[in-house]
């Protein structure tokens, strides 16, 4: 009776642990077209929130974002549930992060799902966050700028082909940026690599994966939406041709309840002018 017992502690603590035990995780992006006032310029990635709590008023992960000293923070959807009705966690989190340092946010699909999504727009922009819609803005370091570009989740299209969608809401932000421009992107899906790569956008930070949900050792990702079992984009640095792909494992969870070998994600990524 008493293996039991502590058998069954242990796993509610592994569990526990799991899901709630952030983890930093440090990315070096290097590149020689980025503008060299941009050498170790920290950009803090978050997403996938699902409006979970991390200690009374977010207190845990704003202490692990703080820390990291970002120069940038950017969240790349589902910051909300479609089941959220109370928004409270959500709106503490990104207020404060606004105060930490300039803070930009792109939609998910949980956004539009929830029905809910006006009204957490209104609160975003009230709370100093710049909301991304398929536009572009300018960001300056010392006299030189980069492009940050954000798009839509094709969940807000009733168009069904969301490659198609994603495509169009890149053309859409970037069509006033000069080719020459380096350029960032925020989007929530990490599936759709490939187009990415064709807009020869050379950074690139997404979401949605929840790193595969479960990791097993030595396999991996065991599933993840919109790219099944054993999925291929799920967490860290992918690079094809000139773009670089980051894969935020996220923080909270969704139809899954649990994260196991997954422990939620802050990921902060220092950008270099120049290759090692």
């Amino acid at each position: 009776m008493s293996l039991l017992f502590f058998a069954c502690t242990g796993g509610a603590f592994f569990i526990y642990y799991q899901n709630n035990a952030l983890v930093t995780t440090e990315i070096s992006y290097s590149s020689p077209d980025l503008p060299s006032s941009f050498d170790d310029f920290q950009i803090v990635h978050l997403t996938d929130l699902h409006n979970k709590s991390f200690g009374d008023n977010q207190h845990r992960l704003l202490t692990g974002v703080e820390q990291a000293e970002p120069n940038m923070i950017v969240f790349t959807g589902d910051l909300i549930d479609q089941d959220t009705e109370d928004m409270t966690n959500s709106i503490i989190l990104m207020r404060e992060l606004a105060e930490q340092a300039p803070t930009y946010f792109v939609t998910g699909n949980h956004e539009w799902w929830s029905g809910n999504y006006e009204t957490l727009e209104t609160e975003l922009m009230d709370s100093g966050v710049h909301v991304l819609r398929n536009e572009s803005v300018e960001i300056s370091n010392n006299e030189e700028s980069l492009q940050l570009i954000g798009i839509d989740d094709p969940a807000q299209s009733i168009n069904s082909d969301s490659t198609a969608v994603l495509e169009e809401y890149i053309q859409l932000a970037a069509e006033d940026i000069d080719d020459e421009e380096f350029r960032i992107l925020l989007s929530h899906r990490p599936e759709v690599f490939s187009i990415y790569t064709d807009y020869e956008i050379q950074l690139v930070f997404t979401g949605h994966a929840h790193g595969g949900q479960v990791r097993l050792p030595f396999l991996g990702a065991v599933a993840a939406p919109d790219q099944g079992i054993f999925p291929e984009y799920t967490a860290g640095k992918y690079t094809q041709d000139d773009t670089t792909m980051v894969v935020n494992r996220g923080l909270g969870n969704s139809v899954i309840p649990v994260r196991v070998f997954n422990r939620p994600e802050i990921i902060v990524t220092t950008l270099q002018s120049s290759l090692e």
